[in-house]
C-alpha cells in the first residue's frame, strides 16, 4: 500500500502504519517533500489558488505511482479525534478533509483506472465509527479480511496514535524544563501538522534555533492550558483548537512567544489569526504571523523574527508588566423583552427570495429589515472590519451590515442583527463571529447578533424558530423559486418586453399578502403556486433559440447581484437565458448530509430519520403542487429530486463532501447538464476553499463524462478584475453560441 506524506497524514500515520502492518500490508511511504515532488504532480493540479501544503498531494501520489504499489490509499477524514470536548465541533478543514477527491478527479493515471486509488470518507471521531468504516473498505471482496482482524488492527492503530501524542505532549514539556533550566526563551512555531515538513516551512524552525532560542510546536504544548470558552470565534477545526490552547499556554509564560504559521489561501486562518491575536494581545503579548507559500525566500521571515526579538529584549528592559487575561468572549443575548421593539437586521442574499421573506418574518412577530447596500459600499465597509484573507461573501455581508448600523437610520440601543448558521465545517459557520468582531471593532457590542441555525449551535430566548415562522420562511422561500425559475425563463424569450416582469411584481404583491396572513392555507398556497406557474406559462414568446446558462456555485454569489456582480442580468444582456437552480434546493443538501452522516460517519440516526422526514415534507406538500404545474407546462422543468441529484454527483465526488457546497455543486452541474444546460458558469469567492475541490477539481471530470458541457469558473473578490471576468464568460458564451448552431444543448 502506497501512502502519501501530505496534510492528516502528519496528523494520523501512527494509526495507518500500525492498522497495515498488522494487517500484514507492506507500507510504502512517500518522502519527505521537495521542490522536485512538488514539480512532479504540477501538471494535474485544478485550481492554483490553492494552499502550497495542498499542491504537493500531486507530486507525492505521481512518486507512489512511479514506485508501482498495488493501490495507494489516502482517506478523506473530515472528523478528527475530538481532543477538546468543550470546543463546538472537531472538523477537518475543507482542504485536509477532501483533497483526495482532487488527486482521484486529476491524475490521469487514476482516472483511467492504470492506478487503483482507495480515499473513503471515514471519521476518527472514536475507534467504533473508524472501525465501522474500515470493516466496509477492508472488508469487501477486494480484500475479504475477516471483520475481528479489521477490529484487532483498528484497536492496535488507535493504541499507536494515543501513544505518539502521549510523546509529542512529553517532549514540549521536556523542552519547557529545559528552557528552565537553562534561562533560555522559547517559541511555540504554531500552525498545523502537516508544517513541519521542510518544504512548506522552508527552515524557519532552523532559523529561530540559530538565534538561540528553542523551537516547540503547538501541539506539544496544548495539552498545558485549556481556553477559556466560548471564543468569539466557531471553534470548530481540531486543529486550530490546538492553535488557540497553545496560545492560551503560551499568555501565561514570559519565557514563550508564538509565531503562527499561515499557508497562504488557507481561509480559515482568515478566522484562526484574528483568535489567536486576540488571546494573546490581550495579555500583552506579541502576535507574529508568517504567511508562506511556495517561494522559499526567507529574507522577510528573518526580519519579521529579528523585530520580535528585539521588542521581546526592549520588553524585558523595562520589565513591561502584563496582566494574563481570560480569552472568552461574553455575547450580548436577545432577549424576549427585545423581540417587543428591537429592529432586527438580516443581509441581503437573494433579492427574489427576501422581497418575500422580510413579511414573512414581520408576520410572525419580528420587526425584520433587510437593508438596501450598494455593492460598492458593502465591499468597501467589509474591507474596513473584517480580515483581508477572508472570503468574499463575509465581506460582503459584514460590509453591509455594519454600513446599515453607522447608517444613522437605526436606533443602535434598539437594533439586533440576524445571521444564519449550518454548523457546516466551511468558514461561512463563522460569519457570526466576523460580525460580532466588527462590531466590537466600531464600539457597537450592544448589539445582539442572533443565530438562525437548525444545529442549536447559539438560542436566544427572544428568538424562536416555531412552526408558524418556518412555514411562513418556507413558504415565502418556494414562491422565490418559483418567481426565480419562471421569471429567468420567459424573460429573454418575451415578445412584449417588459411583460415578465409586470407579472411578477402584480403576483409578488399577491404573494406577500399571503404570507403576512393572520394564517398560512396550505389548500391557498398550493392553488397559488399553480396559478403563478400558468400565468408565466401563458405569457406570449417569440420563437427564438439562445444558449441557456447555469448559475451554480457559492451560495451567496450564486444568488446575490452584488456578490457576482449581475451575472444574470449580464448574460441576458448577452443574448443568453440564465438557469439559476433553486434556494430550497440548499435546505434538502443539508437534510441529506445527515442522512449520509448518520451512516458512514456514526453520527445521530435520530437526526437523520428527522432530516428525510424534512427531505420528504418540502419535495411531496412544500413543493408536490409546483413540480406538477412545472411538469404540465409548456415551458418549464420542474425541480429535480434531492436523491436524483445524489445520484447524478457520486460517479464524480462522494457525498462524504459536505462543507461549503459540497457534493451537491457538483451534483448540480450534472443535473443541467442532463437538462440541455451544458454552458455552466461556476461562481466562486476567491481562494473558497471547497470549491477548490468540488467546483474547480471536478470540471476536467465532468468534460469526460459530458463532453459538451462547457464550463467556466470564475473567482469573486474585491481586487478581481471584471473586465477579465466578463472575457471569460463572453468566451463561454462564444462557444455557447457555436454548440447551439451545431445542434448540442439546444432543447
Amino acid at each position: 500500500v502506497g501512502i502519501p506524506r501530505v496534510l492528516n497524514m502528519y496528523e494520523n500515520y501512527p494509526f495507518w502504519a500500525t492498522f497495515f502492518k498488522k494487517l500484514g500490508f507492506s507500507v510504502v511511504l512517500s518522502p519527505s517533500s521537495t521542490r522536485k515532488i512538488y514539480e512532479l504532480g504540477i501538471d494535474s493540479i485544478p485550481s492554483e489558488s490553492k494552499c502550497y501544503p495542498a499542491k504537493l498531494a500531486h507530486g507525492h501520489v505521481t512518486w507512489l505511482i512511479h514506485q508501482n504499489v498495488d493501490f495507494i490509499f489516502y482517506p478523506c477524514i473530515p472528523y478528527e479525534r475530538n481532543e477538546f470536548p468543550d470546543s463546538n465541533n472537531h472538523y477537518n478543514c475543507p482542504i485536509v478533509t477532501s483533497y483526495a477527491e482532487n488527486i482521484k478527479n486529476n491524475v490521469d493515471e487514476i482516472t483511467s483506472g492504470q492506478v487503483k486509488f482507495l480515499n473513503p470518507f471515514m471519521a476518527f471521531t472514536n475507534e467504533e465509527t473508524l472501525s465501522s468504516q474500515l470493516i466496509k473498505v477492508f472488508g469487501a471482496s477486494d480484500f475479504a479480511i475477516p471483520e475481528s482482524e479489521i477490529r484487532e488492527a483498528v484497536s492496535d492503530g488507535w493504541k499507536e496514535l494515543a501513544v505518539v501524542r502521549m510523546e509529542m505532549q512529553k517532549k514540549g514539556e521536556e523542552v519547557l524544563q529545559y528552557m528552565k533550566e537553562t534561562g533560555r526563551r522559547g517559541i511555540v512555531l504554531a500552525g498545523r501538522p502537516y508544517h513541519v515538513d521542510p518544504e512548506i516551512n522552508h527552515g524557519i524552525p532552523e532559523l529561530i534555533t540559530s538565534y538561540g532560542i528553542a523551537v516547540l510546536t503547538e501541539d506539544s504544548v496544548s495539552h498545558l492550558h485549556q481556553v477559556e470558552r466560548p471564543l468569539i470565534v466557531m471553534d470548530q477545526w481540531m486543529y486550530h483548537s490546538r492553535l488557540y490552547a497553545a496560545a492560551n499556554f503560551v499568555k501565561t509564560r514570559d519565557d514563550l512567544d508564538l509565531i503562527q504559521l499561515n499557508s497562504f489561501g488557507c481561509g480559515l486562518d482568515a478566522v484562526t489569526t484574528d483568535q489567536v491575536n486576540d488571546i494573546l494581545t490581550k495579555s500583552g503579548k506579541i502576535y507574529t504571523c508568517l504567511k508562506i507559500d511556495e517561494v522559499n525566500n526567507l529574507g522577510a521571515a528573518r526580519i519579521r523574527i529579528r523585530s520580535l526579538i528585539a521588542a521581546i529584549r526592549v520588553r524585558e528592559k523595562k520589565q513591561t508588566k502584563r496582566t494574563v487575561v481570560p480569552a472568552n468572549y461574553e455575547r450580548m443575548v436577545f432577549t424576549k423583552e427585545m423581540r417587543e421593539n428591537y429592529t432586527i437586521l438580516c443581509p441581503q442574499m437573494s433579492p427574489i427570495h427576501f422581497e418575500l421573506l422580510e413579511p414573512a418574518f414581520n408576520a410572525a412577530g419580528y420587526n425584520l429589515v433587510v437593508p438596501n447596500i450598494p455593492a460598492r459600499e458593502c465591499v468597501d465597509v467589509g474591507l474596513k472590519f473584517v480580515n483581508n484573507d477572508a472570503c468574499y461573501p463575509s465581506l460582503i455581508v459584514v460590509g453591509q451590515l455594519m454600513a446599515a448600523v453607522k447608517s444613522g437610520d437605526y436606533d443602535m440601543d434598539k437594533t439586533a442583527i440576524l445571521i444564519s448558521q449550518t454548523g457546516g465545517g466551511c468558514r461561512a459557520t463563522n460569519y457570526i463571529g466576523f460580525i460580532r468582531r466588527a462590531l466590537k471593532k466600531a464600539d457597537m457590542e450592544q448589539i445582539p447578533v442572533i443565530s438562525l441555525n437548525l444545529a442549536g449551535i447559539e438560542s436566544n430566548p427572544g428568538f424562536h424558530l416555531n412552526a408558524d415562522l418556518m412555514l411562513r420562511a418556507a413558504v415565502g422561500a418556494e414562491f422565490g423559486d418559483i418567481f426565480m425559475r419562471c421569471v429567468y425563463r420567459m424573460r429573454p424569450y418575451e415578445a412584449t418586453p417588459g411583460s415578465v416582469d409586470a407579472l411578477h411584481r402584480e403576483w409578488l404583491a399577491k404573494v406577500q399578502k399571503f404570507v403576512s396572513a393572520k394564517h398560512i392555507s396550505i389548500g391557498k398556497f398550493r392553488r397559488m403556486c399553480t396559478e403563478i406557474i400558468r400565468d408565466f406559462d401563458a405569457i406570449p414568446v417569440l420563437d427564438i433559440k439562445k444558449p441557456r446558462v447555469g448559475v451554480v456555485g457559492e451560495i451567496l454569489v450564486k444568488f446575490s447581484p452584488a456578490g457576482n456582480n449581475h451575472l444574470v442580468e449580464l448574460l441576458e444582456s448577452e443574448g443568453a437565458e440564465a438557469v439559476v437552480p433553486d434556494l430550497i434546493d440548499f435546505m434538502l443538501y443539508c437534510f441529506y448530509n445527515q442522512i449520509y452522516k448518520a451512516e458512514h460517519l456514526g453520527t445521530s440516526k435520530k437526526t437523520a430519520k428527522i432530516s428525510a422526514l424534512g427531505i420528504w415534507a418540502i419535495e411531496h406538500i412544500l413543493r408536490g403542487s409546483a413540480v406538477k404545474a412545472f411538469e404540465e407546462s409548456k415551458h418549464f422543468d420542474a425541480p429535480t429530486s434531492i436523491y436524483k441529484i445524489v445520484s447524478y454527483a457520486e460517479p464524480i465526488v462522494s457525498i462524504g463532501n459536505q462543507t461549503g457546497e459540497g457534493w451537491f455543486l457538483t451534483g448540480e452541474m450534472v443535473e443541467l447538464i442532463k437538462e440541455g444546460v451544458p454552458n455552466i458558469v461556476c461562481t466562486q469567492p476567491f481562494g473558497c476553499l471547497p470549491n477548490h475541490v468540488v467546483g474547480k477539481g471536478v470540471i476536467k471530470a465532468l468534460r469526460k463524462a459530458y463532453p459538451s458541457s462547457n464550463i467556466v469558473a470564475i473567482d469573486y473578490d474585491p481586487g478581481a478584475s471584471e473586465v477579465n471576468q466578463l472575457n471569460r464568460i463572453k468566451l463561454m458564451l462564444s462557444t455557447a453560441q457555436k454548440n447551439l448552431k451545431k445542434g448540442e444543448g439546444v432543447e
